[in-house]
């Protein structure tokens, strides 16, 4: 029967400990700066909710502007906007008139 002796290493202990933390640094890193980690998370809500706003905004024109045309279109066409939205846009008025804009 032969039996081989190995003298034993003090490398070879700490071979396990040096990959686990390899591992675990490679993959710590990515969860937070990679491309799906926090980082990017906080910038994607970030973005989420300025866009949010911005929509907010889009939304609350597009309605005032529907109510407008909906004055202008609407078969009985209203004097009274026909005749604002022409000074306006033409930045006429008559000397006896105030102008308020708002």
């Amino acid at each position: 029967m032969w039996t081989k002796h190995h003298k034993k290493r003090k490398l070879g202990r700490f071979v396990m400990p040096l990959l686990t933390v390899a591992f675990l640094s490679y993959f710590g890193y990515h969860s937070v700066h990679g491309e799906f980690g926090l980082k990017a998370t906080e910038r994607l809500d970030r973005q989420r909710t300025e866009r949010q706003a911005r929509l907010n905004e889009l939304t609350r024109q597009r309605v005032t502007l529907e109510k407008e045309v909906a004055l202008l279109s609407d078969g009985s066409l209203e004097r009274d906007m026909l005749d604002e939205k022409a000074r306006f846009g033409l930045n006429m008025s008559r000397t006896d008139e105030i102008v308020i804009f708002h």
